[in-house]
């Protein structure tokens, strides 16, 4: 799925313009970033839950040389399906 995806199915349902369309889609992301940012995950029922995590620092090889590499701590994004999206696919 991609913002313009998102974007078309907006526009069709709303009978409005590409621009205004994309302009949603671009509000939406938006929106679902800062709530991850701020509560830490997101929640839409009946489809999933993504989640926030923190990642440890960890040393990991590289596969072209076998060299370690020390790879920083940071965070990454999980996603919990529902039963009902599990359900429908």
């Amino acid at each position: 799925m991609s913002k313009a995806f998102i974007a078309s199915v907006i526009q069709d349902s709303l009978e409005c313009t590409g621009v205004a369309a994309n302009r949603c889609a671009t509000d939406l992301i938006e929106a679902i970033v800062r709530e991850m940012k701020k509560e830490g995950g997101f929640t839409l029922p009946s489809f999933g839950t993504f989640t926030v995590r923190k990642t440890k620092a960890r040393k990991a090889l590289n596969p072209r040389t076998g060299e370690a590499v020390k790879v920083k701590a940071g965070k990454t994004v999980r996603f919990k399906a529902s039963p009902n999206l599990k359900k429908a696919v």
